[in-house]
């Protein structure tokens, strides 16, 4: 996985019912962009994220 800053995250729910979880990168930690990522979530909140299969990244729509 890659990312560049203002890339979105994207988090699959793991059980039925939950809901997808998405955040902008706001800093990227490893070396050519990979993980681990410093993500705003939509909530507000920020956090270090290891990203694991469930997430995927999507640039952001101009």
């Amino acid at each position: 996985m890659q990312a560049k800053v203002g890339d979105h995250l994207l988090v699959e729910g793991h059980t039925v019912g939950e809901a997808r979880r998405e955040g902008e990168v706001i800093e990227v930690r490893g070396t050519d962009g990979a993980p681990p990522y410093v993500v705003r979530w939509s909530d507000g909140h920020e956090g270090l994220v290891f990203p694991g299969p469930d997430a995927h990244i999507v640039p952001p729509q101009s």
